[in-house]
């Protein structure tokens, strides 16, 4: 069941999630060895769904680790959740390719949130627990590892389709049905859509105002922020 968020729009003209909110399924897994390319290679992308009520730690969720914790997991991505909203969209273009929920190493298959609607910082309810809106996804060799394609991040950087990454602010558990409720909206922030094309854009195509709002964004991860601040470097428009 869906819980009421906020109305579809805000007075600065930035896009609302939508009222119907929730969580279509939650999904673990733990790290396992598979053959790549001709080497073994561990990876935590591979998640099944799981039934029930299932406790959310401050680094991830109970039966659900990572394999490469240098660049997976850690508190700025506790939490990994997919728009089950995008997977029509995957279904016709890797028609040869099984994707269930889950297929793209999701914790939580969600429908109602967007990376248009979702503000980095924003703060949501999700069954018992609290999450904090950190940062869109930019997948590793292994997401082409998981589809059997050597293409596949490369098509979901074009995609856009990014998915959200949440920071755990108070533990709980959360189940499959779950309403989903945005509890207070990041002031002056950016959505997880705007950081994506700020990433896409080369040279002199982002905007120079919104990388500064960026640099400048506290819930957005140290890593991110450095990124955006040498973009600007190069092109002589840094603040000091």
């Amino acid at each position: 069941m869906g819980t009421r968020a906020m109305d579809s729009g805000t007075r600065d003209g930035r896009m609302s999630p939508p009222t119907a909110m929730a969580v279509v399924s939650v999904n673990v897994g733990l790290p396992r060895v598979v053959e790549w390319k001709g080497k073994a290679v561990s990876t935590g992308i591979f998640k099944e769904p799981v039934a029930g009520r299932v406790a959310v730690r401050r680094l991830n969720l109970d039966g659900d680790r990572q394999a490469d914790l240098s660049v997976h997991g850690g508190r700025d991505k506790a939490i990994y959740a997919y728009p089950s909203e995008h997977y029509p969209y995957w279904r016709e273009r890797l028609p040869d390719a099984a994707v269930p929920w889950a297929a793209f190493g999701e914790n939580l298959t969600t429908t109602g949130l967007s990376e248009e609607t979702v503000y980095i910082g924003d703060h949501f309810r999700v069954g018992s627990v609290e999450l904090v809106a950190t940062q869109p996804r930019t997948p590793c060799y292994k997401l082409g590892l998981r589809f059997g394609r050597p293409d596949m991040v490369r098509l979901f950087h074009k995609s856009g389709r990014s998915g959200i990454y949440f920071a755990v602010l108070k533990e709980g558990d959360v189940a499959a049905g779950d309403g989903i409720t945005l509890l207070q909206r990041a002031a002056g922030s950016l959505s997880v859509a705007d950081i994506n094309r700020l990433y896409a854009s080369e040279g002199h195509g982002a905007d120079t105002a919104m990388l500064r709002r960026a640099t400048d964004l506290e819930a957005l991860p140290e890593g991110w922020r450095a990124y955006f601040y040498e973009r600007l470097v190069q092109r002589g428009a840094a603040i000091e």
